[in-house]
């Protein structure tokens, strides 16, 4: 069994360096010009006789349709990135005196919850009964998700190689084919 998780590509919130998990937004200019070009160069995995499925955010659509055409595919909310609340569309430079950021990245930033959102571990959570539910189902499958999300897997799944979640984040555009059966992945 297969597993291919493909990042999506930059979005304006990426390129401001801003918050965005639940925010629903399309990819940027540079965004779709970066696929379009990773998928001349890029040696991306072939999704024949694969499940497609997506977050069902507008920048995962955007993805798959860019790399792979318009393909039938479904999609899976258990994907989607963390819900940053309160801090959504907003950056480390706007926010870095507001007691309730502050109070939020100090500590342990795994459980603590931004105001009206998640934790990274409700995220985790998540992610991995989505992942489970996969699992159990069996079948190859090609995602198009986010990088909070993607780094969750593969810390799960490969916890000894002791990355952090920045470490596990592919760039826009690339991603991880991991084979479950022999526990191997290969980064792209």
């Amino acid at each position: 069994m297969k597993l291919i998780l493909i990042r999506h590509g930059k979005t304006e919130a990426n390129e401001k360096h801003l918050y965005c998990g639940s925010t629903d937004l399309p990819l940027s200019d540079a965004g779709r010009a970066g696929l379009l070009e990773a998928k001349k160069t890029a040696a991306l995995p072939d999704p024949a006789g694969m499940r497609i499925l997506t977050s069902g955010m507008k920048r995962c659509e955007e993805t798959l349709s860019l790399l792979f055409g318009e393909t039938e595919h479904g999609t899976d909310p258990a994907f989607r990135e963390m819900d940053f609340g309160a801090f959504e569309m907003r950056s480390y430079e706007e926010m870095k005196e507001d007691p309730a950021y502050i109070a939020w990245i100090s500590g342990d930033n795994e459980s603590n919850i931004a105001p009206g959102g998640e934790s990274g571990k409700i995220m985790t959570d998540r992610v991995l009964e989505g992942l489970r539910c996969l699992r159990k189902e069996g079948r190859s499958t090609l995602l198009v998700t986010h990088g909070g999300v993607i780094a969750a897997i593969m810390d799960n799944l490969f916890p000894e190689e002791g990355k952090n979640r920045y470490e596990w984040q592919p760039s826009p555009g690339g991603g991880y084919e991991i084979d479950l059966d022999s526990m191997t992945y290969h980064r792209f």
